[in-house]
């Protein structure tokens, strides 16, 4: 394998496609007692949460940390001095001193960051959704198999002893009999993210290009840059990429046990109501998936029920959770617990858990020792299949036009509808309709669930929210199949 200079890698970027040589340290995996010295990309609230639980693993060392904006990084030094930083994630994947590395960036860096790691020699532990777009979680596949690196997506829940269980009940005891169909919630309130009239000056400790990296340079009228990028196309995947992401992940795995990858159907609406931001991703919205089994829907919402309260819009089940309906009962899941109800509504089981915070990180770990993939509870295709039904609902917001309450209506699947009652009240109470100008309706989209491409009448626009546009030096790679 040629060998590159660290200048070399610094000046070309890693995307063109060709491996660096493994870091020297890569082979400690050969003696199980050697320790890993772990990377962080991203130095934000997230960040910190994950190398509090990282650190408490024997024989990781938090080896270094990376963010464009120095004051961030300024913090993780002072609470981890032995570790090296750089505000470049270039130069730190660069560096023999690191095996591997967590990447919890804005979401449009996940996928490009930790293909450049792969393409490294490190392995790679990557924040959840995976992917900003369909494409780039493909190639981030396509990536780790190619160099046969181990890549973790953070989808913590999938560690906990609980998902165990909850499948054992619905399917191998067949508790509450035959599933028939699932509700998902995300209700949780938030607030508007401001509407400036002149555009955002970004700070001078911020190394603005490095944190734009793959997304465009576009003005930004929002009052901060950090955090509230989720709620902006460019950067981030709204509440759908930010909570759904877990709750449609529970669903795939407890309820289809990861058998069903994709929907073949997606219908969904929603708006940006109320608030006169800057925003650009819905907070009202709603989503039917045609499995071509069992039908799931999900309502999302971040207003209260009526203006200017406190108090969540009235739905079924948990705030931040899922609802499976059986023959013979439902089941009421959420991170770190579940009850289960008879047709009668009385309680039945209880299921307690405990998020998979510790666990999953401890499962990287075991994994990077092990280099067996398969170990993996979230492995990078996992990841990128949850995060796609995200990525697809999404899609069907931006691809939507106006709201036709008889279209949404011609989808006669009872848990739709009940839905769709509960938005129309939802919006009501805040003084608009569902047929109102801000609140969009996709057409029916057909997914051909073999290739994750839209087929049909409405498929061209779709397809052109698969894949984004990259800015130069920030391209990720397409990395073919064939090239394994």
């Amino acid at each position: 394998m040629k060998q590159f200079s660290r200048r070399h890698f610094i000046g070309t970027g890693i995307s063109a496609g060709v491996m660096l040589s493994s870091p020297a340290r890569a082979l400690w995996a050969a003696n199980c007692n050697d320790s890993i010295n772990l990377g962080f990309i991203g130095c934000g609230g997230r960040a910190g949460q994950l190398a509090s639980e990282f650190e408490k693993i024997a024989g990781v060392n938090l080896a270094g940390f990376c963010d464009p904006d120095s004051s961030r990084l300024e913090i993780m030094s002072q609470k981890y001095p032995r570790a090296q930083t750089w505000s470049d994630l270039r130069e730190m994947l660069a560096a023999d001193s690191i095996d591997a590395v967590v990447v919890a960036t804005c979401n449009h860096w996940h996928c490009l960051a930790s293909i450049w790691a792969i393409e490294a020699g490190k392995d790679v532990y990557v924040e959840k959704p995976l992917s900003h777009s369909q494409w780039e979680g493909e190639q981030t596949i396509n990536a780790a198999r190619r160099y046969n690196r181990i890549c973790q997506v953070g989808m913590q829940q999938r560690s906990d002893p609980m998902q165990a269980a909850v499948k054992q009940f619905l399917h191998q005891q067949g508790a509450l009999g035959k599933i028939t169909a699932v509700r998902v919630n995300r209700i949780g309130l938030r607030a508007a993210i401001g509407k400036r009239t002149t555009p955002l000056k970004i700070e001078k400790n911020i190394a603005y290009d490095l944190w734009l990296g793959p997304a465009q340079d576009e003005a930004i009228f929002r009052s901060a840059l950090h955090y509230d990028w989720h709620w902006d196309w460019n950067t981030g995947s709204g509440e759908m990429g930010n909570w759904g992401v877990h709750v449609l992940d529970d669903v795939r795995n407890n309820v289809f046990q990861d058998a069903v990858t994709w929907p073949t159907k997606i219908f969904g609406g929603g708006g940006r109501l109320s608030w006169n931001d800057a925003g650009q991703t819905p907070n009202v919205h709603f989503v039917y998936f045609d499995t071509g089994s069992i039908p799931v829907v999900i309502g999302l919402s971040n207003l209260p029920a009526e203006p200017n309260g406190k108090s969540t819009p009235p739905h079924p089940g948990p705030d931040s959770g899922y609802l499976v309906y059986c023959e013979g009962g439902r089941l009421e899941g959420q991170r770190g617990r579940a009850k289960a109800f008879d047709q009668a509504g009385q309680l039945v089981h209880e299921f307690k858990g405990d998020n998979g915070d510790g666990r999953h990180q401890q499962n990287f770990i075991d994994a990077v020792r092990s280099r067996d993939a398969t170990q993996l509870n979230a492995d990078v295709e996992i990841g990128h299949h949850s995060s796609g039904w995200c990525n697809l609902a999404n899609i069907a917001f931006r691809a939507g036009g106006g709201f036709s309450l008889a279209e949404a209506r011609a989808i006669g699947v009872e848990s739709w509808q009940v839905l769709l009652d509960e938005m129309q009240t939802h919006v009501e109470a805040h003084g608009m309709q569902l047929g109102d100008e801000a609140i969009r309706l996709s057409p029916p989209l057909e997914l051909d669930a073999a290739t994750g491409r839209f087929i049909g009448e409405q498929a061209s626009v779709a397809n052109g929210f698969l894949k984004r546009e990259y800015r130069e030096d920030f391209e990720v790679p397409e990395l073919a199949v064939s090239d394994w």
